[in-house]
């Protein structure tokens, strides 16, 4: 089995790769081809990904490559985990909406329209490639937003399936909470990628007993911490909201906040110079500790899931991955894409059926898919009044004097990377 990961110079890959290592059995690669055009970062990751497998005896042979057509040439599947413009680009997105008094971050409002548009277009040149080389090839995206690029792929005609890491990590945390196997623990975990809730945690599968009510009764004070949200919050709505929903739920607290500490993108452009010179060192052939504090946890076990049961292989039956509606929410167009729990195979993802959602999700879950078709839109076609429009359909914004002025700090801090500004 051959893999391909764009993007594959990422400070993220030796996460990847300890466990394409540990979880051979169940994804058996032959091949895996991590692609990158920073030559000098990829060559570190290469070598630290060939280290690994030598450490944990996997004879797979692992390639690098700046030549996108060369690397996902003959793949099974190929990950896409690119960042178009570094982490530069997301320290733009994290910080000049702020000036306008709206959250800088790099997937949702001003900013995460920003990487909307820088990545899309990439994107899509990529997965023309992967078809050209071998149309029956799988894209699991993790590439962020990755509502709106899955979306675009899907439109596009592309066999994709997005890839979050939200879900497994209440997954792992639930499950140490429960004293049970991760594998015990069932989500009913809906929304769209970022923006999603866990309405019921089931034991031993989707019709399991939902021990949410009693996980929320004695554990709602670990869990609001983790969430940086008040118990109160939790104990009102009885569900357990995605950790993003923070920027909503606290927006006018979230901003205080940013505007008195160095950005997210700062902190980690410094952790990554730190992970780059370990990755140098000849003698480390594990994933260092600081990892961890990079985010993605969970990620590989996620993604090795994923591709195993898109391949044929042993992965879980049941995923949550981000897929296309086709009625799963009806009060959603059939062809949004949503993020839930859904059967995976060979033929894709499936996914299972939603109990009727509570119009206070409902209704915002509407409100960004939304903005989420006007930031295709833009990503697709261009153009600053489609930029206007999406940032004001956005509920973070949603006001014409900060839309038109983030429309303008967006178009002035991303020309480079867009080819209509």
């Amino acid at each position: 089995m051959k893999l391909a990961v764009v993007g594959g110079g990422s400070t993220y890959t030796p996460e990847l790769i300890d466990g394409f290592a540990r979880l051979r059995d169940t994804l058996p690669i032959s091949e895996l081809v991590l692609i990158d055009p920073a030559a000098d970062r990829l060559e570190l990751v290469g070598g630290l990904a060939r280290r690994i497998f030598a450490k944990q005896g996997h004879d797979g042979k692992i390639v690098t490559t700046s030549d996108v057509d060369a690397g996902v040439a003959d793949a099974d599947a190929v990950l896409l985990q690119l960042r178009v413009g570094g982490q530069a680009a997301r320290n733009q997105d994290e910080t000049w909406p702020l000036e306008c008094g709206c959250i800088g971050q790099e997937t949702t409002g001003a900013g995460g329209l920003a990487k909307a548009l820088r990545t899309v277009p990439v994107v899509l040149d990529i997965a023309e490639r992967v078809r050209r080389a071998n149309p029956n090839a799988w894209i699991i995206d993790f590439t962020n937003p990755v509502g709106i690029v899955t979306r675009a792929l899907l439109q596009a005609g592309h066999k994709a399936v997005g890839l979050c890491n939200v879900a497994i990590g209440f997954q792992r945390k639930f499950a140490a909470l429960l004293e049970v196997t991760p594998a015990d623990v069932h989500l009913n975990h809906v929304g769209l990628n970022h923006l999603t809730w866990e309405t019921g945690v089931r034991l031993g599968g989707p019709e399991g007993e939902d021990v949410l009510p009693k996980l929320l009764a004695k554990h709602s004070d670990a869990i609001a911490g983790d969430l940086r949200l008040p118990r109160a919050v939790l104990d009102r709505l009885g569900v357990v909201p995605s950790y993003y929903l923070r920027y909503f739920y606290a927006h006018d607290e979230v901003v205080r906040e940013l505007k008195t500490k160095p950005s997210r993108a700062a902190e980690v452009a410094e952790m990554e110079k730190q992970l780059l010179t370990m990755y140098g060192d000849p003698a480390l052939d594990t994933k260092p500790e600081l990892l961890a504090k990079r985010g993605g946890a969970f990620y590989s076990e996620a993604a090795v899931d994923l591709a195993a049961s898109l391949l044929g292989g042993g992965g879980n039956p049941y995923q949550v991955v981000n897929t296309v509606n086709n009625g799963t929410l009806p009060f959603l167009p059939d062809d949004a894409v949503i993020e839930v729990q859904a059967a995976i195979g060979a033929q894709g993802a499936t996914p299972l059926p939603v109990p009727e959602l509570d119009p206070l999700y409902a209704g915002l879950i509407t409100h960004v898919t939304a903005y989420e078709d006007l930031a295709l839109e833009a990503a697709l076609r261009g153009g600053r009044d489609r930029v206007f429009k999406a940032l004001l359909s956005h509920p973070l914004i949603g006001q014409y004097e900060y839309a038109d002025a983030l429309t303008d700090k967006l178009i002035a801090h991303n020309q480079e990377h867009l080819a209509w500004a």
